[in-house]
């Protein structure tokens, strides 16, 4: 709802304060630090093996065979291959990690035991049956009916108070996605088709994904590095991988397998999005006068306060530190636009 207010009110006044405000000198190391600040999260699953828990060379083994079939696929592949380099890459880890998992098992050595095939297990537990296969899943619509006249008003209030200020944080990394995103296809899509309709649509998917019990929509830096990957950045794509997705959701065997897919390999292919989400914000800072100190203080205070995780909390609202790291950018680079007077010294 609050983006839907924000999209209206834009639509009246244009964009171009955006530009004014989050010059690239503030874009380029905010999109810089949205990929940084998760590189110890994508680290941390490479290590991690999925059956045990423990961290183990076996488990960064795979976690980088994974990401080496990204880079492959991406790099040498056909004009096939290099649309899906993440479901090659996907694929190569968890064979890897298969054959580990087997050899771990039949000789008892634990740290080799990277996949947990307990939930395929779980699934024919009970034999086999029709929602073996076909399963609709739990729709928060169809389970909420019967409490809707327990319903407390005043609990709105308190929802409100809390999320609301979340999503003007939200906001400021929306703006931050689409401004990456925008340099990647080179067309500026806080003007076409314009944020007015990029918030709206993030406000109503975030709306009518709830509704059916999906978590809240948000621009995610994960897809524009797939779009910076893959060179696809069609709608219809988007379009199609989202239906192909709720329709796969009903296909039991799919999503438990799903569910089997080891921490590391998700983290070797995290290590190639997170990476190059990074990589597109140091292009927008490669393109500025770095010779220039006003400009070397803004970068380095995003830089800096991002990646070393400065965040704010207000009793159970917290800034993050992306959001952080660009309001500061903001306020260091407006304090510090007013022009030296020209002075001998300055000259």
């Amino acid at each position: 709802l609050v983006y839907v207010v924000i999209a209206l009110f834009i639509e009246r006044i244009g964009v171009d304060w955006v530009n004014r405000i989050m010059p690239p000198v503030v874009i380029g190391p905010t999109v810089a630090i949205i990929g940084l600040s998760l590189a110890a999260n994508a680290v941390g699953d490479l290590q991690t093996s999925s059956l045990t828990g423990a961290r183990t060379q076996f488990a960064v083994l795979v976690g980088i065979i994974a990401l080496l079939g990204v880079m492959i696929a991406s790099t040498y592949g056909k004009s096939h291959a290099k649309m899906i380099p993440f479901i090659i890459g996907i694929l190569a880890g968890y064979i890897v990690a298969a054959i580990l998992t087997f050899i771990g098992v039949q000789t008892g050595y634990e740290p080799m035991q990277i996949l947990n095939y307990q939930p395929i297990v779980d699934l024919f537990a009970n034999g086999i049956s029709f929602s073996t296969f076909f399963k609709i899943p739990d729709f928060t619509f169809i389970t909420a009916l019967e409490g809707i006249k327990d319903i407390d008003l005043g609990y709105i209030g308190t929802i409100a108070v809390a999320y609301i200020p979340v999503s003007f944080v939200v906001f400021a990394e929306h703006i931050a996605d689409h401004k990456n995103i925008s340099s990647i296809i080179e067309r500026d899509l806080l003007k076409d088709p314009g944020l007015d309709r990029t918030l709206l649509g993030d406000g109503v998917g975030s709306m009518v994904g709830a509704f059916f019990g999906g978590c809240p929509n948000t621009t995610y830096g994960e897809s524009v590095a797939c779009v910076a990957i893959t060179k696809n950045a069609s709608v219809l794509t988007i379009i199609g991988a989202a239906i192909e997705c709720i329709l796969i959701s009903f296909f039991t065997p799919f999503v438990t397998f799903i569910s089997t897919i080891p921490a590391c390999v998700m983290g070797g292919v995290c290590m190639a999005l997170y990476g190059f989400i990074a990589v597109s914000g140091l292009k927008m800072v490669q393109k500025i006068d770095l010779d220039h100190n006003k400009n070397l203080f803004v970068i380095s205070s995003i830089l800096i306060s991002g990646i070393g995780g400065l965040s704010l909390s207000f009793g159970k609202i917290t800034i993050t530190s992306v959001a952080c790291a660009l309001i500061l950018g903001i306020i260091v680079n407006k304090l510090l636009s007013k022009e030296p007077e020209n002075t001998e010294e300055n000259q």
